[in-house]
């Protein structure tokens, strides 16, 4: 075959892209699992995280450490033990499977629960886990992180500053998602509102809806005094 000839390029191409195509799929197949139980491994920082416990080294068996069972929430306001495999995606699991989880953990001998929480920024989705104590009323601690927001504005929801903010508001008020942001220096119910970041506005808006639009999925567990069945 002519090497200078159109039709040996053409093919010589078309057979090097095939064999690159070949190559990466095997090494994309090849690390997926590892892929996974790293994504799996940053979940379960960010729900140590709500719980107050950082820079953790261990997550596995920190994370086996303060969080006790896994749980899912049924229709009359209980829990049931999940039985599946560990979740990632929760604001898939919600909206695709009807399943939303309930961490229940135990720290200094203390019960806590914590909520996945989900919704938008201003420039793309932003995340995040709700710790409460036994009440099911008054924040322990709370993890927020995002995809895309500003830095030094939106990107400071992801901040120890803002975080800490929450600690001790409460959640409920007259049976409603009452936890929220408001505009910076526009808090009027101190124990359930924080301020907003200056600046950042869309994104605090968008804190605020993602907590009361989540956490109002847990109304039932959260208004229900009685015990919980596993």
């Amino acid at each position: 075959m002519n090497t200078n000839s159109n039709s040996y390029t053409i093919i010589y191409a078309s057979v090097m892209v095939v064999i690159v195509a070949f190559l990466l799929a095997f090494v994309s197949s090849s690390l997926r699992a590892t892929q996974n139980k790293n994504v799996e491994l940053d979940t379960k920082k960010q729900i140590l995280a709500a719980l107050n416990v950082k820079d953790v080294k261990d997550a596995e068996a920190e994370y086996n450490k303060y969080v006790k069972k896994d749980m899912l929430l049924n229709a009359d306001g209980t829990l049931s033990e999940n039985t599946g495999a560990f979740a990632t995606a929760y604001e898939k699991e919600a909206k695709e499977n009807n399943r939303l989880h309930v961490f229940v953990c135990e720290v200094n001998g203390e019960e806590k629960y914590v909520f996945p929480v989900y919704g938008a920024g201003l420039w793309g989705a932003i995340w995040g886990y709700v710790a409460l104590d036994a009440d099911k009323n008054t924040v322990y601690g709370v993890y927020f992180s995002h995809a895309s927001e500003t830095p030094g504005l939106g990107a400071e929801i992801a901040g120890e500053h803002f975080q800490g903010e929450f600690t001790g508001k409460k959640t409920i008020e007259n049976g409603e998602i009452a936890l929220g942001v408001v505009k910076n220096g526009k808090v009027e119910k101190a124990d359930y509102q924080v301020d907003g970041i200056s600046g950042g506005t869309i994104t605090s808006v968008g804190v605020d809806a993602m907590l009361k639009n989540s956490l109002s999925n847990y109304k039932s567990f959260l208004t229900n005094n009685e015990e919980d069945k596993e």
